[in-house]
């Protein structure tokens, strides 16, 4: 530990708590300018931070049974369990292989047409003229749709309240929890109050939930129904209620913020690039035709695919953790087991040494046809839902979801930024929006082309 360089910015007693809570983004990203392992220390407890995307990869792949789960998923134990986020071995492996079913793509078929007649809601709930706040609409559609993939509407409609509530204030505070030093965990301080009173209602109605269909014993097509009914091909055995709800928890964690957050920077970025907004609506035109979205049209959605993956290279996930399970050595440096490791996907994606232009919004970069020969390799880089054996589960239900509802609104709407206003990031499991006010106008009657700047 002793030989990994320090980062900049330490203080006595508070080692780097100042820099990181004053300039979370800012920090995690300067953090490149000092190596590419450094150690960060939280008041007295030290942290090693990863900054390059190819030892990144390394925790993710390469070695990837070097590690475990961190501290980040520790202080997330009390909504989440041991549910895939933070199970490890065996345990992860097992539980993989029971939930995979529920994300084959014939299940995600089912689960569409859900998320296109909430999309077409969505598009009908838009009024000609009115200034949205485009950040907490799509908050609370995502979390809307994947609790109504999850839960029947007929059971399930207190976890949809309970969701709207409580997830929104698991996120504010997560961070919070993530970063500061574990003897402050059980202080009654306001983001741990707030953290395991949400915690503690969202797991109460989910179990409510599991007790009642349980007790149903009917057929249902929801994500809990197929979660309940799976079983192991090899002992028969499947998850038991606790094993299903830190499950359901664990999705509910992962798979909202980190949609909502993408659907607002969408948005935002296609109001500041016009050209790219007309080439995604000449692909959803030549894809989709004059009928309505369905799954099948998501794989052919090719550049609305390459916006999704530049939106999210862009805006990704702020802090991610791992501990080092034995000796590991990352580039030049020796961990001992037990070392705490974090990286920032957020900084790792905007990283020049990777990506040409690298704070500059270009879709095309996803895209063979139009990469340049001597472009960088940006797919082995690029991780945003993880990789290997801790690749998201979601993953293809949460770009399903996005691309479904892009070709449904966008059509119909164009969504146009407030004059002179700079939309600013917030940290939270994501570099999410503060707040993004924009204005609904019919593809009728197009407002005038705003600039890129």
């Amino acid at each position: 530990m002793r030989a990994i360089p320090r980062a900049s910015g330490w203080l006595p007693l508070v080692g780097h708590l100042r820099p990181l809570m004053r300039d979370p983004l800012g920090f995690i990203s300067s953090l490149r300018d000092d190596g590419d392992v450094v150690r960060v220390e939280l008041g007295r407890q030290p942290m090693v931070f990863v900054t390059s995307a190819e030892l990144v990869h390394d925790i993710y792949v390469k070695q990837a049974r070097a590690f475990d789960k961190g501290r980040l998923f520790d202080r997330m134990a009390p909504l989440v369990g041991g549910g895939l986020a933070s199970a490890d071995g065996e345990t992860h492996l097992r539980h993989r292989r029971l939930i995979q079913p529920a994300f084959h793509r014939q299940r995600l078929a089912v689960y569409g047409d859900v998320i296109a007649r909430r999309a077409r809601d969505l598009a009908d709930s838009l009024e000609p003229g009115r200034e949205i706040a485009v950040d907490e609409l799509m908050s609370d559609y995502a979390i809307g749709t994947l609790a109504e993939t999850m839960f029947a509407s007929d059971l399930g409609r207190p976890a949809i309240r309970a969701v709207r509530r409580d997830i929104p204030v698991v996120l504010d505070t997560m961070l919070t929890r993530a970063l500061l030093p574990p003897v402050l965990d059980r202080l009654p301080i306001p983001a741990n109050r707030r953290f395991l009173a949400a915690a503690g209602r969202l797991r109460q109605v989910i179990d409510d939930v599991i007790t009642a269909t349980r007790q149903a014993d009917a057929t249902h097509t929801d994500l809990l129904s197929m979660l309940l009914a799976a079983r192991d091909e090899e002992t028969g055995a499947g998850l038991s209620d606790a094993e299903v709800r830190d499950e359901l928890a664990t999705m509910l964690f992962a798979g909202t913020e980190t949609v909502a957050s993408t659907f607002a920077w969408t948005f935002h970025e296609l109001a500041r690039h016009p050209e790219a907004e007309q080439r995604l609506l000449a692909e959803i035109d030549e894809v989709v035709g004059s009928g309505p979205v369905a799954f099948r049209h998501v794989r052919d959605l090719t550049y609305t695919r390459a916006v999704l993956d530049e939106v999210i290279r862009l805006h990704g996930v702020v802090l991610l953790a791992r501990r080092t399970a034995r000796p590991v050595r990352l580039g030049s440096a020796d961990l001992p087991e037990g070392t705490e490791v974090a990286f920032s996907l957020y900084a790792v994606n905007r990283d020049p040494r990777v990506y040409a232009d690298a704070d500059a919004f270009r879709p095309e970069r996803w895209l063979a046809d139009d990469r340049p020969a001597a472009s960088e390799p940006v797919r082995q880089t690029f991780t945003p839902y993880g990789a290997g054996n801790r690749m998201c589960i979601g993953d293809a239900f949460a770009r399903a979801e996005i691309a479904l509802t892009l070709a449904t609104v966008l059509p119909r709407w164009q969504l146009r930024s407030r004059p002179g206003y700079a939309v600013e990031e917030a940290t939270a499991a994501m570099a999410r929006p503060k707040h993004v006010p924009m204005t609904v106008h019919p593809r009728s009657v197009a407002p005038p082309r705003q600039s890129a700047a």
